[in-house]
This record gives structure tokens, C-alpha cells and sequence, in this order.
């Protein structure tokens, strides 16, 4: 998230996520293209060229004129949000009743009495500090109801908004969503705010935007940009889709919104790929569709509730998509169905690729992942699967997601090698003869470190549940296995591996 301005020395108690980089160098030059054509062309040339120039004035006026009437008509609808915390007056801790009995009428007795450990009971503290920090937002009703980041917001014990002109009101939170980082407040006793609208569409590429907000606690401030990239995924939890901005923003923008030319928001913005804290032209946003979404559970049940399915998924990567035949590295390969879940109960099984929800494609783990968390619980959901290189759509009634669980899809990015070798390097044992190991598949006893199992991560104590979509018992079906699909002509095989934690695959390669 922006690295929000908080005066207060102990400002790191409030959540800051600013993406930290190596320092980025950007070489440049200008040329001075008249006056060099000037220089360098003999008077003819000279001449024809302040003729052609001459002749097609619009080449230099192409894009907005300015960005004024923009920013008179939106700026009083963007507040800047103050919040305070009351960091102490719940902190357990020592003090001088609990003191070991030789520590009594020593100099600790007086260092704790004197930094406010008097005793209070319970070992509270007497003593406890404000901590105040400073975002941005801004006004979605007349009524008063704005949108900021859940970051700048999250534990305060009071929130103040300033407005354009100078006004400040107290406002409450409604509703927080950590998960997209959004938040709603609402101010009351007003209901002519200014206020500005979501946009429905997802802004092209190379769109000019205006970004508004309340950066370092100056008041507002105003910086213009263009789209740089949408779909943006910046690790920053299972449902990243950022628009990324090079329009600057920095500290105290977190929550402020960014608008397309015709006064609407595109986004809000929420985070920064810096280096110091600073704005190098490299922002994101959470896009507006995105926003009306959350913002609109939040203000009906102060909550948000998302569709669950149920599964631990992977994403397709180039071996395993040669392993299962498939002509494109796409899809979200489920590892496992847990039980008594909406996959289970649709028949979703372990070797299935969702390639599509409703008709729509689904690249890898976290696009079904954002899919399927846009739905309402309860409702139902086509998904289009391969299982054993055969299409098939079933209907799936999703749930609603439980609030320990953090992810709809695990997704594990690393790629798998590609290199053909004659053997895996690993010795196995049937499960049924280790103890612990279950009764299923064979267990991995012993890993050659230069061989490609160990290169693919396969450890002692893993257990091979299938290879090639074949349960394996023992050494000789896993031989049997292997040398099915190398007869078959396949450069890779698809093996189902249980660790202590889960159940995954691993596309080996098999020369």
C-alpha cells in the first residue's frame, strides 16, 4: 500500500505495504528537433521544413489542453482522512507488581515506575500514546458515504475527513474489506456532499487519467498520467488485478481516487513500486468495477461474503500441459477437492483443469480464483473441465467461504524444468509398509540431490499417489507407469504427490 504520512514517530503501527524495489535508472535525452534541423540543413531545407511544420499545426496538439475543468468539477468530492489510534490503553505488559521478588527496590523497580509501569492491574499500562496517520478518499453520495483504503482506516479509534474547503467532519467506517483493501465511511449530518461516480468499464491502455489526493498532508494535489498496464498482479493477495498508473502518487494517496478525462473513477489508488517511499511513475489501483462491488456489500451488511468452491488448485505450466496433452499452458489443474465442499459435491476430482466459469476463460489459479469470489454464495456456477483429456461442464452451487480460509486458489508459480532425463533418481517403498504413510501409493524413501526428482522437489517421506492419471502401489507400477507414457510419446508425466501438507502435481520429465 502508499506509504501514508503519519507525523507520529511510531507511524509503522499503522499497516503500510510500499513495494520495495532496487532504485530504477531511467536514461533519456531530448533533442531539440527545430532548432537542429535549423542548424544542420542547408536555407532550403530549412525553409521547407518550418513550411511542413507550419502547415500541420494539430501535430502538436494532440491530447488534452489541460486538465482544469476536470479538476474544478471533481477535486471538492476528494477528502483527505485522518485517523488516530489509541495505542496503550490496551497493552498488557509489565509493571512493578509483577517484578520478580529480586528485582524489588532495585533501580529496574524505578526505571518501570518512572516509563509508566505503576502497577495498574492486570500489568496494563498507565501511560499510552496517539498515533495519528493520514490518507486519502473520496465522497460516492450527497449523503455522505466515501471510499477509502482499509489500510488507512483499519484499528482507528476516531476518523476526521477535511474537505476541499477546509471543513473537517467525523466520520465512522461502515464496512472493511482487507482482502481488496477497500473500506467505506460515512459522514453524517450533511446531504449536498459533492460527490463522483464509479466507472463500469475497465480504461484502455495508453488512456489519459488524473490522479487527486492529500499526499504528505499537504491538502489536495493533483497529478496527471496515462494507463500503463491493466491486470496488474503484484503478489499482494489472491485477488490482485491492479491498473497500474504513472501518474504520481505518493505518501497520504492511499484511497484517494484516479479519474478518466470525462470526471469519472477508474480506480483507487492503493499501492506503489518504489524504491524510497517516493513516486517513480509506477502506481495501482483498484479498478472501479472492482470497487462497486465491494463498497456495495459493505454499505448493505458491513461485510463482505464471497462464492467458495472448495478446491487446491495449481496453475497449467508447459510440462504439465504436455503431460496432459493440452495445446495451450492455461487453466487451473485441481490438485485436491476437499471434502464436503461444493467441488467434492459436484464431482470435481484430483487431475481436473478448469479451463472456464461461465463461459469465461480462466488463464490460471488466480483468475478462477477472482471468478469465483465474485459470485454470491448460493448461486450456481458452470465450469468447463478437462478430465482425462475429455471436455465436460458441470454445474457446481458455491458456498459461501469460511472466514479462516485466505484463498479460494493456492497457486504455486514455480515452473517445471523441461530437460528429458532416463531416470527420476528416487527409491520407493508401497505406502502400506511405512508406518504413518497411509495406505495409498508409493513412498519416496530416497532422493539423488542431482537427480530430477530433487530438481522438481520431490523430498523422502513424499508419498506418489498416480502417475499419468494410474494409481501406483508399488516400484513396478510406477516402472509400468513411466514407461506407458514414454511408449506414448510423451516428453513429461503427471505425477499426484502428497506431502505433509497437501496434495499437488508435478509435471516429470521423463526424456
Amino acid at each position: 500500500m502508499l506509504d501514508d504520512t503519519k507525523p507520529d514517530a511510531n507511524n509503522n503501527r499503522l499497516h503500510r505495504r510500499v513495494l520495495s524495489a532496487r532504485r530504477l535508472t531511467l536514461l533519456g535525452s531530448v533533442a531539440m528537433i527545430g532548432a537542429a534541423l535549423a542548424v544542420a540543413s542547408p536555407l532550403g531545407h530549412g525553409r521547407f521544413f518550418e513550411q511542413a511544420f507550419a502547415a500541420t499545426p494539430t501535430s502538436q496538439t494532440q491530447g488534452p489542453a489541460g486538465f482544469a475543468d476536470l479538476v474544478s468539477k471533481v477535486k471538492p468530492a476528494v477528502i483527505s482522512v485522518r485517523v488516530k489510534l489509541d495505542e496503550g490503553s490496551d497493552t498488557n505488559g509489565p509493571s512493578v507488581e509483577n517484578l520478580p521478588p529480586g528485582m524489588k527496590g532495585t533501580p529496574f523497580e524505578k526505571f518501570f515506575r518512572q516509563f509508566g509501569f505503576d502497577g495498574t492491574p492486570g500489568g496494563k499500562l498507565q501511560r499510552h500514546e496517539i498515533i495519528t496517520g493520514v490518507g486519502s478518499g473520496f465522497f460516492i453520495s450527497a449523503d455522505g458515504y466515501a471510499v477509502t483504503n482499509n489500510h488507512v482506516v483499519d484499528h482507528a479509534k476516531s476518523v476526521q475527513v477535511t474537505t476541499d474547503d477546509g471543513t473537517i467532519y467525523t466520520a465512522k467506517v461502515i464496512g472493511t474489506d482487507p482482502k481488496t483493501d477497500l473500506a467505506l465511511i460515512k459522514v453524517d449530518g450533511k446531504s449536498d456532499f459533492t460527490y463522483v461516480n464509479l466507472e463500469s468499464q475497465v480504461p484502455r491502455v495508453g488512456d489519459w487519467v488524473v490522479a487527486v489526493g492529500n499526499p504528505y498532508g499537504l491538502g489536495g494535489t493533483v497529478t496527471a498520467g496515462i494507463i500503463s498496464a491493466e491486470g496488474r498482479d503484484i503478489g499482494s493477495g489472491p485477488y490482485d488485478n491492479y491498473i497500474q498508473i504513472d501518474a504520481p502518487i505518493n505518501k497520504g494517496n492511499s484511497g484517494g481516487p484516479t479519474f478518466d478525462t470525462n470526471g469519472n473513477v477508474i480506480g483507487v489508488n492503493t499501492a506503489i513500486y518504489s524504491p524510497s517511499g517516493g513516486s517513480v511513475g509506477i502506481g495501482f489501483d483498484v479498478p472501479a468495477p472492482t470497487v462497486k462491488m465491494i463498497i456495495a456489500q459493505l454499505k448493505e451488511h458491513g461485510t463482505v461474503t464471497r462464492g467458495w468452491l472448495g478446491v487446491q488448485v495449481q496453475p497449467v505450466t508447459t510440462g504439465i500441459a504436455e503431460s496432459l496433452g493440452l495445446k495451450q499452458a492455461q487453466g487451473a489443474l485441481v490438485d485436491e477437492a476437499q471434502p464436503d465442499t461444493p467441488a467434492a459435491q459436484a464431482g470435481l476430482k484430483a487431475g481436473d483443469v478448469i479451463t472456464a466459469v461461465n463461459g469465461n476463460p480462466i488463464k490460471d489459479s488466480r483468475t478462477l480464483a477472482r471468478e469465483i469470489s465474485g459470485m454470491a454464495p448460493g448461486s450456481s456456477a458452470k465450469l468447463d473441465i478437462l478430465r482425462k483429456g475429455n471436455a465436460q461442464t458441470i454445474t457446481v452451487t458455491l458456498a459461501k467461504m469460511p472466514n479462516d480460509t485466505q484463498k479460494v486458489a493456492r497457486a504455486d508459480e514455480s515452473e517445471q524444468g523441461s530437460k528429458g532425463i532416463p531416470h527420476l533418481g528416487l527409491s520407493v517403498a508401497p505406502a502400506g509398509d511405512v508406518g504413518g504413510a497411509g495406505d495409498k501409493g508409493v513412498v519416496v524413501t530416497a532422493v539423488e540431490p542431482d537427480g530430477p526428482a530433487a530438481e522438481h522437489g520431490l523430498q523422502s517421506g513424499d508419498v506418489i499417489l498416480a502417475v499419468g492419471g494410474k494409481s501406483v502401489a508399488s516400484a513396478a507400477d510406477l516402472r509400468n507407469a513411466l514407461s506407458e507414457a514414454k511408449s506414448d510419446g510423451k516428453h513429461d508425466v503427471l505425477m499426484q504427490v502428497k506431502t505433509s501438507d497437501n496434495t499437488h502435481f508435478v509435471a516429470m520429465p521423463i526424456g
